[in-house]
C-alpha cells in the first residue's frame, strides 16, 4: 500500500474535492495525511485526519469588494497566493520529510506543495479544483503572464534555492481534473490532464439542525442561494436582492439563503430561509436551481445532482466557470453588479421552465460526471502513477 501527503490551501473549495479522493484512497488500504491548516481540513476530513500544520500568511486574503478581472488576479497571487506559498514552505517540507510519501497531491493553488516536491525529487500530482487554468486564463493577457512568470520565478528562488523546473501549476506526473468535457468544452488540454470528474463524497456529520420539516411544509420548488465562504466582502448587495426577489415569488418558489457574514437584513419572507450554513450536499437532493456566484465546487455540486443554475460570477476564476455553464445550457448568467431583484427573478423563473431545458442540460452533465468516475477515479490514477514512478528511498519502493 501507498502514502499520499495532500497540501491544500485554508480554501473550503479546494479541500473538499481533495477529502473525496483521499476517502477513496483511504478504503483501499492507503495511508493518508495532509498538509494545510489543522483545523480546516479536520474539520472536512475528519477528526482522526493525520495534518501536519503550515503556516498562513498573517493577513488572509481580503480583497476590495470592487476588484475584478486582471487585477483582482494579480491581486490574489501577489497579496494571497504567493504568500500562502512563503508560509506553507517549511511546514511541506517537514511533512515530506517526516512522512516520506510514494506521491504528494498538490492543490494548483497551493503551490509550495509542488515546488517543495520537486525539489526533493517527490513523485507529485496537481489537484485542479477548477477548470479556469486548464482553458488557460492568461491567453489574451500575454503581459500578466509574463508577469506571473516572473512571481513563480522569484518564489522558487526562495523556498528551493532555484531548484526545479516544472509549472507548479501542471504537474508533469499528471493533473486530476474535477470536471468533463460536457462542461469544460472541446478545449485543448496539456498533457497528462486527467478528466476524473467532481470529487463528490460525503463529509464529516456537523450538528444538524437543519429544519428540514419547513422543506417538508411545502411542495413548492426549493432554490438555493449561495455565494460560498469567501465572498462576504462582496455579497450583502447580491444576497439582499436575492433575498427581495425570491421573497416576491412565494406562491411559486421558496429559497433557502446562506448567509455566513449575517448581511441579509431582516425581516424576510416567510418563504425564505436565512441560514448562516447549510448541508449543501443533502439539500441539493432536494432542490430544483442554485442560485450562486459560480465557484466551481457548488457548480459542481449541483449539476452532479442535475440541478440547474443561475451564476453572478463576481472575479476568479467564476467568470470563467459560469460561461461553461452558459455553453453546457445548464443555467442562466448574471451580471454580478448589476442583478437587482428584478434580474434574478426572472433568471429564476428562466431555469425552473421545464420549456428551457436547463433541468434536462444540468442532468446530462450530471450523468458525464458520474459516468467520469470522480473520487475513484482519482485514487485509480494516482495508483497507477505509484507504480510508474516509484523512487528509491521512499516508502514502498
Amino acid at each position: 500500500m501507498g502514502g499520499f501527503l495532500f497540501v491544500v490551501p485554508p480554501l473550503v473549495g479546494h479541500v473538499n474535492p481533495a477529502v473525496g479522493t483521499a476517502a477513496a484512497l483511504a478504503a483501499r488500504g492507503h495511508d493518508i495525511a495532509w498538509a494545510g491548516h489543522p483545523e480546516l481540513v479536520r474539520g472536512l476530513a475528519g477528526a482522526d485526519a493525520v495534518v501536519f500544520p503550515c503556516a498562513l500568511p498573517e493577513d488572509g486574503l481580503s480583497r476590495p469588494a470592487g476588484l475584478k478581472g486582471p487585477a483582482a488576479f494579480q491581486f490574489l497571487w501577489e497579496s494571497f497566493l504567493v504568500p500562502l506559498a512563503d508560509a506553507m514552505a517549511p511546514g511541506v517540507r517537514a511533512a515530506i520529510e517526516a512522512y516520506d510519501p510514494d506521491v504528494v497531491v498538490c492543490d494548483q493553488q497551493a503551490v509550495a506543495g509542488a515546488l517543495v516536491a520537486e525539489s526533493l525529487g517527490r513523485p507529485w500530482v496537481t489537484s485542479a479544483t477548477t477548470s479556469a487554468e486548464l482553458v488557460d486564463p492568461l491567453a489574451g493577457m500575454p503581459k500578466v503572464a509574463a508577469w506571473l512568470d516572473g512571481l513563480l520565478a522569484e518564489l522558487r528562488r526562495r523556498i528551493t534555492g532555484g531548484a526545479g523546473a516544472a509549472d507548479p501549476r501542471f504537474s508533469p506526473h499528471g493533473v486530476l481534473a474535477y470536471t468533463t468535457r460536457a462542461l469544460l468544452g472541446p478545449v485543448e488540454l496539456p498533457d497528462r490532464v486527467w478528466l476524473v470528474g467532481p470529487s463528490v463524497a460525503a463529509r464529516p456529520a456537523a450538528p444538524d439542525d437543519f429544519p428540514w420539516e419547513w422543506l417538508d411544509a411545502s411542495a413548492l420548488p426549493t432554490v438555493l442561494v449561495s455565494l460560498g465562504t469567501a465572498n462576504n466582502d462582496a455579497g450583502a448587495r447580491f444576497l439582499n436582492a436575492a433575498a427581495e426577489a425570491l421573497g416576491g415569488m412565494a406562491d411559486r418558489v421558496r429559497a433557502v439563503l446562506v448567509d455566513p457574514g449575517g448581511v441579509v437584513e431582516h425581516p424576510v419572507a416567510e418563504s425564505v430561509l436565512v441560514r448562516r450554513y447549510v448541508p449543501q450536499l443533502a439539500l441539493l437532493e432536494r432542490l430544483d436551481a442554485v442560485v450562486c456566484h459560480a465557484g466551481h465546487n457548488t457548480v459542481c455540486e449541483a449539476l452532479w445532482h442535475g440541478v440547474p443554475l443561475v451564476v453572478a460570477p463576481i472575479r476568479d476564476d467564476q467568470p470563467i466557470v459560469a460561461a461553461q455553464v452558459v455553453d453546457a445550457g445548464a443555467g442562466v448568467r448574471l451580471r454580478f453588479g448589476r442583478a437587482d431583484a428584478a434580474r434574478i427573478g426572472a433568471a429564476v423563473e428562466a431555469v425552473l421552465d421545464p420549456a428551457q431545458g436547463h433541468r434536462k442540460a444540468a442532468e446530462a452533465v450530471g450523468e458525464s460526471f458520474r459516468a467520469a468516475g470522480g473520487s475513484e477515479s482519482a485514487a485509480d490514477r494516482l495508483e497507477t502513477l505509484t507504480a510508474e514512478s516509484a523512487v528509491p528511498g521512499v516508502r514502498g519502493s
